[in-house]
């Protein structure tokens, strides 16, 4: 049982069909996103009225191209001319991060805290002041690298 049919497809009699008004909606997104507008305005231009991230993951949805329930409604070449622009927008605007493993650096701190000079009857009023008393510091130790592990 599916809990959600993909803009530009039907189910009828068990199946999954294209529905041809919405699929040519779908083309002229993918073609409106290659030639260069947003995805809001090129789901505008297309005639689609959804949002924002709805468009992005119709951008990323493969069950246009491949999948053993849905037919196929865009070409392979251009769904992954779509993924390619996608990636080269995201990294344009500095949206891709991509760990290396190693460039992580660890910190190493130092905790000291002064004896309380107060009691309060209060608890919460008495750790409230017990922490206010705790200080930090960071101990630069070097370069030491650590791999998303704890530093030792």
């Amino acid at each position: 049982m599916m809990s959600h049919i993909p803009f530009g497809y039907a189910i009828k009699n068990g199946k999954a069909v294209v529905n041809e008004k919405e699929a040519v909606k779908i083309k002229e997104l993918f073609g409106a996103y290659l030639s260069g507008l947003s995805l809001t305005e090129a789901a505008k231009n297309a005639g689609i009225k959804r949002c924002h991230t709805s468009i992005a993951r119709m951008l990323t949805d493969k069950r246009y191209v491949e999948d053993k329930f849905y037919p196929p409604i865009i070409s392979r070449d251009t769904f992954e001319e779509v993924q390619l622009e996608r990636r080269r927008r995201a990294e344009a605007l500095g949206r891709i991060y991509e760990h290396k493993g190693n460039e992580k650096k660890c910190l190493n701190f130092r905790f000291h805290a002064s004896m309380p000079d107060n009691l309060y009857d209060d608890p919460f009023q008495q750790a409230e002041y017990a922490y206010s008393l705790i200080k930090s510091e960071v101990i630069s130790d070097g370069n030491q690298e650590c791999y998303g592990n704890p530093c030792s």
